[in-house]
């Protein structure tokens, strides 16, 4: 633990005013932990508190620099376990360039974490982010993000709004075990929003991953995707659930169920799987194995077990394809490959 000072002034009392401050704090083993430089001090020794003008300081692990702190004024606080720092901070890790600014910095070399405080941005060539508070494991280069986080993925233009978000950036993944809204924007426009219980985004291939009560809201189309779990490829405007999902289309007012989907956003098109129930407005359904539904054309394709029913008028068709717009109730029904026959039920009306 080592103060040195430079062209000094000295006062009897509580107070010392120096015009360059460098102090360096060495652990057990004599390997440095932290140096901060300033050019003005005034430092308390009886409470080890200090005002600085343009501080620097490196922050060391493993006796390397894993963080360097500057700032235009700032108060230093220390002792042999930790650094602390209040003013305008701004922290920077040489190594991956994840640079982090708030209102306090908290070192704490012996638990390897760096703590900054206080309307915290931090800024990287993947990510931006703001929370309460930024957690970093320097030896990891994990940060964790707390308190109000919003979290912006630069490249593929997805903001992130949760309470705590990991951000391991070795790995190039934001990770979040809270609920969390997802938007993308497109022109500074929000084109598409999920929800969801958990979520992890691929910095790298531009993957989301929803889990957990996923509700994913398209604007075009005009489309709301309920489902278990979804995989929502960002670069080619991709989702993908492989649990049960439920679809509406708010345009058409016709809904489909399913136990797996791909919706393929740019082609507007849509591909349903096993046990797929959809029904129009006017409560006409369709229930077959698989489904394509063409949104742009308001044509769907079903195949496997199909049976069609509408109430006006009453009709059942059974067979093992259909093709056709469910809401005009112009739908076409075919035997398929099979040899079986198509079977027309035709309900009659009671008389009056």
């Amino acid at each position: 633990n080592q103060l040195n000072l430079q062209s000094s002034k000295k006062e009897e009392g509580v107070t010392s005013t120096f015009l360059v401050l460098m102090i360096d704090q060495v652990d057990e083993v004599g390997r440095i932990l932290w140096k901060v430089q300033a050019k003005q001090a005034n430092y308390t020794a009886q409470n080890k508190l200090g005002v600085v003008q343009n501080p620097f300081g490196e922050l060391f692990q493993d006796g390397k620099v894993v963080y360097q702190v500057r700032a235009d004024k700032a108060e230093i606080e220390r002792d042999a376990q930790k650094l602390f720092l209040k003013g305008k901070i701004i922290a920077v890790d040489p190594n991956n360039g994840v640079e982090l600014r708030g209102n306090e910095l908290e070192w704490r070399p012996k638990e390897d974490l760096l703590i900054v405080r206080n309307q915290i941005n931090g800024n990287h060539k993947q990510v931006q982010a703001v929370a309460r508070e930024a957690r970093v494991k320097t030896r990891q280069q994990r940060i964790e993000f707390i308190g109000g986080v919003v979290a912006n993925a630069k490249e593929s233009q997805l903001q992130m709004r949760t309470e705590q978000l990991l951000w391991p950036v070795k790995e190039e993944k934001l990770i979040a075990q809270k609920p969390i809204q997802i938007d993308r924007y497109k022109n500074k426009q929000i084109t598409d929003r999920g929800r969801g219980d958990a979520a992890s985004v691929n910095l790298k291939t531009n993957i989301a991953t929803v889990t957990k009560n996923v509700q994913i809201e398209l604007v075009d189309p005009s489309m709301q995707i309920a489902t278990g779990a979804a995989t929502w490829n960002l670069k080619t405007d991709t989702v993908i659930t492989n649990s049960k999902v439920r679809v509406l289309h708010r345009e058409e007012n016709v809904t489909v169920t399913a136990n797996q989907g791909e919706f393929r956003i740019p082609q507007k098109t849509v591909f349903l799987k096993g046990n797929v129930t959809g029904i129009g407005q006017r409560s006409q359904s369709i229930n077959s194995q698989n489904l394509t539904w063409f949104l742009d054309k308001q044509l769907i394709e079903a195949e496997g077990s199909v049976v069609y029913k509408q109430a006006d008028p009453p009709l059942t068709f059974k067979g093992e394809k259909a093709f056709g717009n469910i809401n005009t109730q112009n739908i076409s029904v075919t035997g398929g490959n099979t040899g079986r026959r198509v079977v027309t039920e035709i309900i009659p009306q009671p008389r009056e």
